[in-house]
């Protein structure tokens, strides 16, 4: 069936409207298996889980030195400049081979301390941390292509790699969660990216001999400073906001129980699923659009298409997901989880909150504002962890998400007042 020739002639809604097909595919998908998962495994279980999850974009950060968004802005910008891309190609891999052997290292010889820090005493899932180690360079190297991909805006190609990929996922999890439940399940979750990395790069493989000029690659990196501005981000950003979750977790353990916290897990998992919508567009059409923009009439301009375009789509998903809150928990958890219903309110309006926040925090990464950016993450982390802390205290487990909608309140108040020149003003930017 062919599209509107509404949404043929403007790119965000093609892009939009492509993506909507497989996040209803990975939706569902989702579904499925976080209802076999929590039936299988328990709240208990889903915050295991959930704490491995929080360590994958941790080793994602540290393996590729962040340098993600960095290699989306520069192939966006220089797709049509083979020089300057082997360039930028060059600095990357040489990182990502010093970066992969640390990762490694660390990850299978201190396997027994990352067991002990992560996960309750008595447990025993040092091979899961070995798997991981083997992994990393899978797992850089995802990410390295997925950015070129990205910063190609090849949203067609993407959006095929990641529905194959997560239909694999989902299947490969569920039949090993049937076949060793929780170790199998961890262990799936460890291995997926060595898989992920064959199917990407068996659907990839012809455009990147297009963009990547093995005869004349070097080991150099001349991209090392323009790069280095998102490797500092994406530590703030990912480092250590993995690891405020993880350890807000444990607090929840520790001060309510271990069933709140998979709760919390599981709500975390729901937001995830329903903002992979804008996860996509920011980085496939928001990034490589703003990197492109030139004076601050364009950025407003820009800012509000996405705006009108996107945030009413998104009001009117979270006003029905909250009205049908019970039916949807049945549907993914099961009746054990009902009781989870509680968090619906102030995450649903966070994340609302948070989508808009984010369209123009891009701002940021699109032109490597770098201390604004670290600025508003570390404020954006400190809220959110002393919020969550306090508001646990008082109030319980509902503390947690009521924490996430004030940080994200404040954090849009904040982003609007360091743009004020790109939002408000009539000058170069």
């Amino acid at each position: 069936m062919k599209s509107p020739a509404f949404i043929k002639e403007n790119l965000l809604l093609k892009i939009t409207s492509l993506n909507s097909v497989a996040i209803g595919v990975r939706a569902l998908l989702g579904v499925v298996s976080q209802r076999i998962v929590a039936e299988k495994l328990g709240p208990a279980g889903v915050a295991f889980i959930g704490d491995l999850r929080n360590i994958i974009p941790m080793i994602q950060s540290f393996s590729t030195l962040g340098m993600f968004n960095g290699i989306v802005k520069y192939v966006a910008e220089y797709k049509e400049d083979k020089e300057e891309l082997l360039k930028l190609f060059s600095t990357t891999f040489v990182y990502l081979f010093f970066t992969s052997i640390i990762s490694f290292c660390v990850l299978f010889f201190g396997a027994s301390y990352w067991n002990e820090w992560l996960f309750p005493e008595g447990s025993d899932f040092t091979f899961v941390f070995k798997v991981l180690a083997i992994a990393v360079p899978f797992i850089a190297m995802n990410r390295i292509v997925n950015g070129i991909i990205n910063g190609l805006s090849a949203y067609k190609k993407f959006v095929k790699i990641e529905l194959v990929n997560y239909c694999f996922g989902v299947v490969f999890l569920i039949s090993l969660l049937y076949y060793k439940n929780l170790n199998g399940a961890l262990f799936a979750i460890a291995i997926l990216p060595i898989m992920q990395f064959f199917i990407l790069f068996y659907f990839f493989s012809k455009t990147l001999k297009e963009y990547l000029d093995y005869k004349n690659f070097t080991l150099t990196i001349p991209y090392k400073n323009k790069l280095f501005g998102f490797t500092l981000m994406s530590f703030v950003a990912t480092l250590l906001g993995n690891f405020i979750d993880i350890d807000l977790r444990g607090h929840l353990k520790n001060q309510i129980s271990e069933t709140d916290a998979g709760y919390w897990t599981s709500m975390t998992n729901l937001s995830r699923q329903y903002l992979m919508f804008s996860s996509a567009i920011l980085t496939l059409y928001v990034i490589p659009k703003f990197s492109k923009i030139k004076t601050s009439i364009e950025f407003r301009k820009e800012v509000f298409t996405i705006y009108k375009t996107l945030l009413p789509l998104f009001a009117i998903g979270m006003i029905l997901i909250f009205i049908l809150k019970e039916w949807v928990i049945e549907i993914t958890h099961g009746e054990d989880f009902l009781a989870m219903s509680f968090l619906f309110k102030w995450q649903l309006l966070g994340d609302f909150i948070k989508i808009a926040t984010l369209i123009m925090a891009h701002q940021f990464l699109a032109k490597k504002m770098v201390i604004q950016f670290i600025v508003t993450e570390l404020i954006s982390l400190v809220l959110f962890y002393g919020f969550s802390i306090y508001f646990i205290k008082s109030i319980g487990a509902e503390g947690i998400v009521l924490a996430h909608f004030l940080r994200y309140i404040i954090c849009f108040i904040l982003i609007v007042f360091l743009l004020r020149k790109h939002l408000f003003g009539n000058n170069k930017i």
